[in-house]
């Protein structure tokens, strides 16, 4: 069984999306604790008291001191995956190191466009005719880690910001349960800027399809959620 720690800022609808994935047999996981740099955030509410961990990271007298403490934090439980679902602070080098190669971010915009923030205004102002999540590997450069995977969207004419996250937000959640299948199933792998699959170099980050499933090159199966 694979243990997940999750780190979230928000309201958490991806980290229950793994924990509805776990309930039902979907995702052969655990999640092992949840970390957030808000002590207010609804993602902690989602998971017993004993598996939550937060802390103000304005209190501390630097980013590096606050990350310390999350990343001793994270490595106490153990875990297999550390997942940033909506968590809105930038890790740095050292924690990313800490954990490097089991660290995943799910990020609203096929990247490489849109690092960052506001992504969804951003593709509107634009003009682009679709848009989606990524799942990458997370590295000290913002967003900036191999794709995974990504879920591609419509933007429609009449969209406004609020909209179009609305609906980049539904595939957000099959796409990170699906990669995290692989993960969990010991699949996928980092070394180095590449991804390999099954022991195979990953080059074109896989897609999830309308039906969400992932489709994985050479596998009839594929991964569905």
């Amino acid at each position: 069984m694979q243990r997940i720690a999750v780190l979230a800022s928000g309201r958490g609808s991806n980290l229950q999306a793994i924990i509805d994935a776990i309930s039902t047999g979907e995702l052969p996981a655990e999640v092992v604790g949840v970390f957030s740099d808000k002590p207010s955030a609804a993602a902690l509410q989602r998971v017993a008291p004993g598996l939550r961990w937060s802390a103000d990271a304005r209190a501390f007298p630097t980013r590096d001191a606050f990350d310390a403490d999350l990343a001793d934090a994270v490595a106490a439980c153990q875990p297999d995956w550390v997942v940033c679902a909506g968590y809105m602070r930038i890790l740095g080098d050292a924690f990313v190191s800490r954990f490097r190669g089991r660290l995943l971010n799910i990020h609203p915009s096929l990247l490489p466009s849109y690092p960052g923030l506001r992504t969804h205004a951003r593709a509107l102002a634009d003009s682009k005719r679709e848009h989606g999540a990524s799942v990458h590997f997370v590295i000290p450069e913002l967003d900036a880690g191999a794709v995974v995977a990504q879920a591609v969207v419509p933007v429609h004419a009449d969209d406004n910001a609020e909209a179009l996250a609305a609906r980049v937000l539904a595939v957000e959640h099959p796409l990170l349960v699906a990669v995290l299948r692989l993960a969990a199933a010991g699949r996928l792998a980092e070394h180095g800027t590449t991804i390999t699959l099954d022991g195979h170099p990953l080059f074109t980050a896989l897609r999830l399809d309308s039906a969400g499933v992932l489709h994985v090159p050479d596998d009839p199966e594929s991964v569905s959620v």
